[in-house]
């Protein structure tokens, strides 16, 4: 059962066509990666899924619902969480405050930094953030700024940022850029626990390594088309994936 569909999609920029009748089907619980070289439209694309871009003819509908013409936080309030390629966090704040704000986000619809603690609810939210900040391993840090964190650490609070609002399907923007070997296989090994919880996750990413050790199904953009789509394994030999790579070193 599809829980994202992607039906002709087409977006230009000043006459440079990003994205060409991009056709599209995540299965419900795969990780579903998206590879191709740069400038292939993937960042693009992702953004036409969370409200950043509107595609200039086309549909795209998560469970049954459409994304087109929604805000952002609208798309977020209908399970749709997105990690970015650059963490986005609240670097003067703690990793435990961090954690709550999206947490009274998804609950209440709005979070105001003119906080004032209540009696009712604040103590339920406060250990739900706790738990999250411990399944990433970061709950001995949660009093530390945010902005103190290392590049892999940072991932992870901004996954736990995305987990404490229940999502049904995570966007994950090339989660391992700039981060070292250790980091990536930890960062790896982070998703594979996550893949327990049954979230369908999208995976944009340039390193292979993560990509075989991850999706169960591959799209291959170029030139903003699917050129092919299958498992890992159909990928690594695709004739015209090797030649969307130059030659298929990448692969």
């Amino acid at each position: 059962m599809s829980i994202l569909t992607v039906q002709g999609v087409n977006k230009s920029f000043a006459g440079l066509k990003a994205l060409n009748q991009v056709n599209l089907k995540v299965e419900e619980g795969a990780v579903h990666a998206i590879i191709g070289p740069n400038g292939a439209g993937k960042s693009t694309l992702l953004n036409c899924f969370v409200g950043r871009l509107e595609p200039d003819t086309g549909t795209v509908t998560f469970n049954g619902q459409s994304l087109l013409n929604r805000r952002p936080h609208e798309i977020n309030q209908l399970g749709v969480a997105r990690v970015f390629q650059t963490p986005e966090i609240f670097t003067d704040l703690s990793l435990l405050d961090n954690v709550m704000i999206p947490a009274f986000a998804k609950r209440d619809g709005a979070y105001t930094f003119n906080w004032v603690p209540r009696v009712d609810g604040d103590a339920e939210m406060t250990d739900k953030a706790q738990h999250m900040l411990e399944d990433v391993g970061l709950a001995d840090k949660q009093r530390m700024l945010a902005g103190s964190l290392s590049r892999g650490d940072k991932r992870r609070l901004e996954l736990a940022m995305c987990l404490v609002q229940d999502p049904k399907l995570l966007l994950l923007d090339e989660p391992t850029a700039g981060m070292s070997r250790a980091d990536t296989n930890n960062t790896i090994d982070l998703l594979k626990r996550i893949g327990e919880r049954k979230i369908t996750k999208i995976v944009i990413e340039h390193d292979m390594h993560v990509v075989f050790s991850l999706a169960n199904k591959v799209s291959v953009l170029a030139q903003g088309t699917v050129i092919a789509e299958g498992t890992p394994d159909e990928m690594r030999g695709n004739p015209k994936v090797q030649e969307a790579y130059l030659g298929g070193a990448h692969i």
